[in-house]
């Protein structure tokens, strides 16, 4: 069972965090295509994501999940405990 954190903005991190868990790079317009929001949305999603740990940017325009966000899919990560890049 997965354990979101208050600062999870759900569904739509969890919808992010699965489009991402196939092992792709990809961007803010595929995936917001594929979860049914909207670009910005998905854009600042990941921006938030990307802070906590369970998202990175490995490219312009690419992001692909961390570790962290795998364990956090299987439930092997409280995302309360996780705190902000500084």
């Amino acid at each position: 069972m997965r354990k979101p954190g208050e600062w999870m903005q759900l569904p739509t991190d969890n919808l992010i965090l699965e489009a991402l868990d196939k092992g792709l790079e990809i961007g803010p317009t595929a995936i917001a295509r594929n979860i049914d929001k909207s670009q910005s949305t998905v854009h600042e999603r990941l921006r938030v994501l990307i802070e906590y740990g369970l998202v990175e940017k490995v490219d312009d325009g690419y992001y692909t999940i961390t570790d962290d966000g795998h364990a956090y899919l299987e439930g092997d990560l409280d995302a309360k405990d996780l705190e902000p890049s500084a």
